[in-house]
């Protein structure tokens, strides 16, 4: 098995085996950040820029910890310091940047199909950082990659995601990734945050957070997506707090060895409280480190079929 595509735009259109690929390679770099020196020569004299034109603090400084890992020269680019804000297009950006010998370029960006517009307008390899309300493909391998190391098995696992649906990045990535692996989901939020039309994630939708917990091996909770948001559509956080909100009470509906998850930044005491997000069952640190074993295996499938210019 290898990985043969040009880009990682998504996993809506990864094959299983294709995801498996990258879980395995992933995992094959962990090691390197257990070392005194955590750097392979493996992307020595590759380009690698990090075109974000969203904040970001976990995934950028993933990626950028990941290239130098990987001997890759990384830069990271600012929307805010660059000529986009003077009016120049995104693909002029892309083309002039691609012009000096990039050849990986990893975006994120506030419009959804941005990154795919991006993959098909450049010869360097593209990888999604997150784009809109779309997908954000690495944060659901390294979510996949958690929960492999303490489940070992995928099959059969039930998955509660639980919050900002309709909003999430990452629970479209993980909705697609998990029911290609044998796992069974279900969504739980506000329904002025879920979606209207959800029967194409074929997910079980259900109407309380009991509902959702019930007989669960791995707890997703999302944060609250208020800058893509077009206007505020719940009452008041308290009450998000207490309708939506997890807690080491409400834990104990979910099986005794089921892990919490989050993608973070974690708004503590809305979607989760510090009892739940401290304890044992949380993987939220877990998951930060095998972000960048991940990012680092994506960054070596797409690198090491790029010729060196």
């Amino acid at each position: 098995m290898s990985f043969n595509r040009k880009d990682l735009v998504g996993l809506k259109d990864l094959t299983a085996e294709e995801i498996l690929f990258i879980l395995g390679t992933a995992e094959k770099f962990k090691e390197i950040g257990k070392r005194d020196v955590k750097k392979v020569p493996t992307l020595k004299g590759r380009t690698v820029v990090n075109l974000f034109f969203e904040p970001s603090t976990r995934t950028r400084t993933s990626f950028e910890i990941a290239g130098k890992r990987l001997s890759a020269d990384t830069i990271n680019f600012s929307s805010s310091s660059s000529s986009t804000s003077k009016g120049e297009t995104l693909i002029d950006t892309v083309k002039n940047i691609e012009s000096m010998n990039t050849d990986i370029f990893v975006v994120r960006h506030a419009f959804s199909g941005s990154v795919k517009f991006i993959a098909e307008n450049t010869c360097a390899r593209v990888i999604n950082a997150g784009d809109g309300t779309n997908e954000h493909p690495t944060q659901a391998l390294l979510d996949l990659l958690t929960i492999k190391e303490h489940k070992k098995d995928f099959t059969n696992l039930n998955v509660a995601i639980i919050g900002d649906i309709t909003h999430s990045r990452v629970a479209r990535s993980n909705i697609w990734a998990m029911q290609k692996l044998g796992m069974n989901v279900k969504l739980f939020g506000p329904k002025t945050m879920m979606p209207t039309h959800p029967e194409p994630f074929g997910c079980k939708m259900c109407s309380s957070i009991e509902e959702a917990l019930e007989n669960t091996d791995v707890v997703m909770m999302l944060r609250i997506q208020m800058e893509r948001q077009s206007k505020t559509l719940l009452p008041s956080v308290k009450e998000y707090s207490r309708l939506y909100g997890l807690n080491a009470e409400k834990m104990k509906l979910a099986k005794k060895d089921a892990l919490i998850m989050h993608p973070g930044p974690i708004n503590r005491g809305v979607e989760l409280a510090s009892n739940a997000a401290d304890s044992a069952q949380s993987v939220i640190l877990e998951q930060v480190e095998n972000g960048v074993a991940v990012r680092m295996a994506v960054l070596y499938l797409l690198g090491i079929k790029t010729e060196v210019k």
